[in-house]
């Protein structure tokens, strides 16, 4: 393996859409969500370490949950860990880590990968990593990978693809950022052909990234800056406790992506799903619409089609006449929901918090 080659895995989300599996004290990356035997944390840690030195992969979290990946990823040592001690998006976190990781090594690459996404094609991802660090080269390129669309989502953002670069990395320009947009947009960037769905996964040399910050959150990096003769040190905590509060509460993809002008794509070959909500956990575990979900539950089922099933531990679950719902059995919560109206979960949480405080949330 390439001892240059770096991984930053974002493990800091609550993943509330999947309420009441996913809560603020156990998020659904520490959750086997699949049914597999691994957390989602585990498996994406897995995947990575097969072309990355398991050394030089660092998990991005926030500081409450130190232990439950010191727990779930035991080859780790506190020094592989950036510990956020505020929700400060997307920007800082990365940053921190791009000059903890420049500290140890000036020419590092790093890929940038959330924690919680789902990908068979083991082989194929590394390929494509792979593929995207050779595409840097020495340069100060940005690189995302881009997923090829398969119906218009609406819960995505977009990449509008511009000019060949290299036909040998298959790296393109990339013209625009485009938000998550209403159907009918999503449908004309569909019928264009020239749109990727923006999955979060990032390339860069950490001198590549420093620099963009540089051009386009000064102050960030400034306020960063002036602790690096602690980093990697028994004083980074106390330094990041005091000052990563001051840094501006931004993603990198508005931050920095959206504003850099040597931003480019390459079209991924894996199969990708993100696992934002219980439906796209469904769709990922079934092929028929009709088809039923089911994870650990011991089903037995009349007249019910298309439902999500998901129990704690392997329980015997009855459903009958009952279709398109997402059935989650926990020890001290059940939900019983229309599969139709899972973005309402999220807002839910918020009026379970309102009358039960943190109690089932």
């Amino acid at each position: 393996m390439d001892t240059n080659n770096y991984a930053v895995i974002m493990a800091g989300g609550i993943g509330s859409r999947f309420w009441p599996m996913s809560t603020t004290d156990f998020p659904k990356q520490f959750i086997d969500m699949l049914g597999t035997g691994k957390s989602l944390l585990q498996q994406t840690f897995s995947r990575i370490a097969k072309f990355v030195p398991e050394q030089n992969i660092l998990i991005l979290t926030n500081d409450r949950y130190k232990d439950l990946v010191l727990e779930q990823l035991p080859s780790l040592t506190e020094k592989q860990l950036v510990l956020e001690p505020a929700m400060r998006n997307t920007a800082p976190c990365i940053l921190l880590a791009a000059l903890k990781i420049a500290k140890w090594n000036p020419e590092a690459k790093m890929l940038v990968a959330p924690s919680d996404h789902w990908i068979e094609d083991e082989a194929a991802f590394a390929k494509d990593v792979l593929t995207s660090f050779k595409a840097i080269g020495d340069t100060d390129k940005l690189i995302t990978l881009g997923i090829k669309p398969t119906f218009p989502n609406t819960g995505y953002g977009y990449i509008e693809v511009g000019a060949i670069v290299s036909s040998e990395t298959g790296l393109h320009e990339v013209t625009q950022f485009r938000e998550k947009p209403d159907y009918q947009t999503a449908k004309e960037f569909i019928a264009q052909g020239n749109f990727l769905w923006n999955a979060g996964i990032f390339a860069w040399s950490v001198s590549g990234v420093i620099n963009a910050f540089e051009s386009h959150l000064p102050d960030m990096l400034h306020i960063f800056n002036a602790g690096t003769p602690v980093l990697n040190t028994s004083n980074e905590t106390a330094f990041v406790a005091e000052n990563y509060i001051k840094a501006e509460n931004i993603s990198i993809d508005f931050g920095i992506l959206e504003k850099s002008e040597n931003v480019h794509v390459i079209k991924a070959n894996f199969d990708w799903n993100d696992l934002g909500t219980w439906g796209a956990l469904h769709d990922k575990m079934t092929t028929n619409d009709d088809e039923n979900a089911v994870v650990r539950a011991v089903p037995h089922l009349r007249e019910a089609t298309g439902n999500m099933i998901l129990t704690e531990k392997e329980k015997l679950v009855v459903v009958d006449g009952l279709s398109d719902y997402i059935i989650i059995d926990k020890e001290e919560s059940l939900l019983i929901f229309p599969k139709k109206k899972e973005q309402e979960i999220k807002q839910l949480l918020t009026e379970l918090k309102e009358k039960f405080g943190e109690k089932y949330t």
